[in-house]
């Protein structure tokens, strides 16, 4: 079915660069991944993964925390409309709403774990460093604070400064993963984004 799901989500576009099919892609791909080891169902797991993202709304805009509830709705209705086994509909729905770390709603299935850890593993490593300067780009926000850029004597506000992101949010996230496979993945990814900090660091204080 993923030409099915790639045309009907092409169609509906996305808020930012960030959350496009390439990441959608992945997302279903890391879940896929996780669902076979950990015996999940799949018949839930990977409509919920193309899906997850379906309503994309902008991480600054009003309506950001039901962004997870809206696309689980959308969802459930192109899944009627294309006659998806109607049993599978309410674990789609609930993973899907599940899956947003700003909506702060607890996984109770298998499926919903495994599509958050999914999700979040995005976050970190290479391509979560990319995501992280995307969408703080498109927000208009600084790079960096001058004065203080990792943190070290002020709290992290990643409304103004892309990088306390990192701070804020995406350092915690292997500490939150489910299931085995993730919170190794998600450590190994951390370590690269700590890794890459120091480096800005150091170049930051190699160019005073």
């Amino acid at each position: 079915m993923r030409n099915l799901f790639i045309e009907f989500l092409t169609q509906l576009g996305c808020a930012d660069r960030a959350h496009d099919i390439d990441h959608i892609e992945r997302v279903v791909a890391t879940a896929r991944q996780l669902g076979e080891r950990e015996g999940a169902e799949l018949a839930i797991l990977e409509p919920a993964a193309w899906l997850h993202d379906c309503v994309s709304v902008a991480k600054d805009h009003p309506q950001r925390k039901q962004a997870s509830l809206l696309a689980a709705d959308r969802a459930v209705a192109y899944l009627q409309e294309i006659n998806y086994p109607q049993q599978y509909h309410r674990a789609i729905h609930h993973a899907i709403v599940a899956h947003s770390f700003s909506a702060n709603i607890t996984p109770e299935t298998l499926e919903a774990k495994i599509l958050q850890d999914a999700d979040r593993m995005d976050a970190l490593g290479a391509i979560g460093i990319a995501r992280c300067i995307l969408v703080g780009g498109k927000l208009h926000r600084q790079l960096y604070s001058s004065i203080d850029p990792l943190c070290a004597e002020r709290e992290p506000d990643d409304n103004v400064y892309t990088l306390d992101h990192f701070f804020t949010k995406l350092l915690t996230l292997g500490d939150r993963m489910h299931t085995p496979a993730a919170k190794a993945e998600a450590q190994r990814r951390s370590v690269y984004m700590r890794d890459f900090l120091v480096q800005l660091q150091s170049e930051l204080l190699s160019s005073d």
